[in-house]
C-alpha cells in the first residue's frame, strides 16, 4: 500500500512539473526572433509591442505564462481569439518562446501627456458611450480595461486618429432590410448561409433569416468617428497617456 501511495505520488508530480524551454540559446533566441518577425510580427509589432495583438513586452499571458503554456498557444493557437497555430516542429517553436522571453520591457516606455486630463477628456468627448472601463461605459466599442497592457502607444494613437486603419470582424457594420420594410443597422456577431446575428445600435440582439431581408450589406469601415481634425496635439498626448495608463496591476503600475 506504501508503495502504492509512492507511486502515485510521483506521478503527480511528474504531471505537474513544469516544462522548460530547451533552446535558449543565443542562437536559439535569433533564430526565434526571425520566425517571430516573420509570422507573429503583423499582429504583436515587430519588437513584440502590441499592435493588433497584445503586447508581450510586459511579461503578462493572460492564457498562461509558464513555457509549457506559451508553447501550446504558439503551436495550437489560442480559442475564442485571433491567435492561430504556428504549425512548425516544437524545437522552432521553442526558440519562439526564447525570443519572446527575451524582449526588452523598454518598449512600453511611458509616452508624453498627462492621464488624468486624459480620462476628462475620455468622458468629454463621450467615449464612455461606446467603451467600458473596468465594468462602466458602453458595449459597442471594445472593453478598454486593460487596453494599456495590449496595445503599444503607437497603436493607441492611431485608433483615435484613424480608427479605419485596423477594424476587426467583430466590429464591421451590417445594414439590412426586412421584407416588411424594417431596416435595422448594427455590429455583426456572426452569419452563415441562412442566418445572420448582430447587435444594434441600443446594444440589442437580433438573429435574421436571410430569406426575409430585401437588403443585406457589411460596411467594413469603423463606426467610431476621427479625432484627428478634432483634438490638439497635446490632448491626443493626453489621451493615449490614459489609455497606456490602463493596465493590470501586474504590470508594474
Amino acid at each position: 500500500m506504501k508503495l502504492i501511495l509512492i507511486i502515485c505520488a510521483m506521478s503527480l508530480f511528474a504531471q505537474n512539473e513544469i516544462t522548460r524551454n530547451p533552446r535558449t540559446s543565443p542562437e536559439d533566441v535569433a533564430a526565434g526572433g526571425k520566425t517571430f518577425r516573420s509570422h507573429c510580427a503583423p499582429c504583436h509589432g515587430i519588437h513584440g509591442e502590441g499592435a493588433r495583438g497584445p503586447n508581450l513586452t510586459l511579461g503578462i499571458f493572460y492564457h498562461g505564462s509558464t513555457d509549457a503554456a506559451l508553447l501550446k498557444n504558439i503551436s495550437d493557437g489560442i480559442a475564442g481569439t485571433e491567435m492561430p497555430g504556428l504549425f512548425y516542429s516544437p524545437d522552432r517553436v521553442w526558440q519562439v518562446v526564447a525570443y519572446i522571453r527575451s524582449l526588452n520591457s523598454g518598449a512600453s516606455a511611458r509616452p508624453a501627456g498627462d492621464p488624468a486630463k486624459g480620462a476628462s477628456l475620455f468622458r468629454a468627448k463621450g467615449c464612455d458611450q461606446c467603451h467600458r472601463i473596468r465594468g462602466e461605459g458602453g458595449r459597442l466599442g471594445p472593453d478598454l480595461t486593460n487596453i494599456g497592457g495590449t496595445r503599444s502607444v503607437i497603436h493607441l494613437r492611431q485608433a483615435i486618429v484613424d480608427p479605419n486603419a485596423d477594424v476587426r470582424q467583430r466590429y464591421w457594420v451590417v445594414n439590412v432590410k426586412a421584407n416588411d420594410g424594417k431596416a435595422y443597422t448594427g455590429f455583426l456577431m456572426n452569419e452563415d448561409t441562412y442566418t445572420v446575428q448582430f447587435m444594434d445600435m441600443n446594444e440589442h440582439l437580433h438573429s435574421l433569416a436571410k430569406a426575409d431581408l430585401s437588403e443585406y450589406k457589411v460596411d467594413k469601415r469603423s463606426k467610431m468617428p476621427s479625432y484627428h481634425e478634432s483634438i490638439k496635439e497635446n490632448e491626443l498626448d493626453d489621451l493615449v497617456a490614459y489609455l497606456w495608463s490602463l493596465r493590470p496591476k501586474e504590470a508594474g503600475q
